[in-house]
């Protein structure tokens, strides 16, 4: 099985947008463990109406609640805990699975994200965004990573140029620059299988698939 995580170094910062892309691409599946927030639309419905993948390829979520909170709490609030045993890995590939906000969010009050990052032992593909702060957020986030010896594939920048940004965050990171994904005015699943088509390359990711 071949599978890949998508995380970020915050929430917000389109990494659900990025994961559409790739499993578009790859024309693969797609699974966001845990839904935090049911109100508008969720990320797995976001995914499969930006790439285009049949209902049959976006992977129930393994937990689905009510507010958008961090997982912990959110379950908290609805009387419920996280178990591990939901996180056994889907029998499909290529399998693009996103996670809840940053590495250091909580999915229970003894349980950080990073640490089922660990135990899955996947490649990453870490999403920053190429903004003021970034540079602190993202370092931050690698060395998180290296500390536990988690396979990073590299960085995936979200947003308008900024050249510098990225460049200082790759040398100092010692990551790959996967590339950028600029914001798209008209955001639909032409548009970001064509932005995606012309700034990553599918090779990059060869390490998870």
């Amino acid at each position: 099985m071949t599978s890949v995580i998508v995380t970020g170094t915050d929430t917000g910062i389109g990494k659900t947008v990025f994961s559409a892309a790739l499993a578009g691409a790859l024309l693969g599946y797609y699974w966001k463990p845990v839904q935090a927030g049911l109100v508008d639309e969720t990320d797995s419905e976001t995914v499969r109406r930006l790439s285009g993948l049949p209902r049959s390829r976006i992977v129930p979520e393994a937990y689905r609640f009510q507010a958008p909170l961090s997982p912990h709490r959110a379950a908290e609030r609805e009387d419920m805990v996280i178990s591990r045993a939901a996180f056994d890995l889907p029998s499909v590939s290529p399998l693009v699975i996103e996670g809840a906000g940053g590495l250091m969010v909580p999915l229970r009050r003894d349980w950080l994200t990073i640490d089922l990052f660990t135990e899955w032992q996947l490649p990453i593909v870490l999403c920053a965004r190429t903004s003021l702060g970034t540079i602190n957020h993202t370092l931050l986030s690698i060395e998180a990573l290296r500390l536990r010896d988690l396979p990073l594939l590299g960085v995936a920048f979200i947003g308008d140029a900024n050249d510098d940004n990225e460049k200082t965050i790759c040398t100092m990171g010692g990551v790959r620059r996967l590339g950028r994904l600029p914001i798209l005015k008209d955001l639909n699943r032409d548009t970001l299988a064509e932005a995606f088509a012309q700034n990553f390359d599918l090779a990059d990711f060869g390490a998870a698939l």
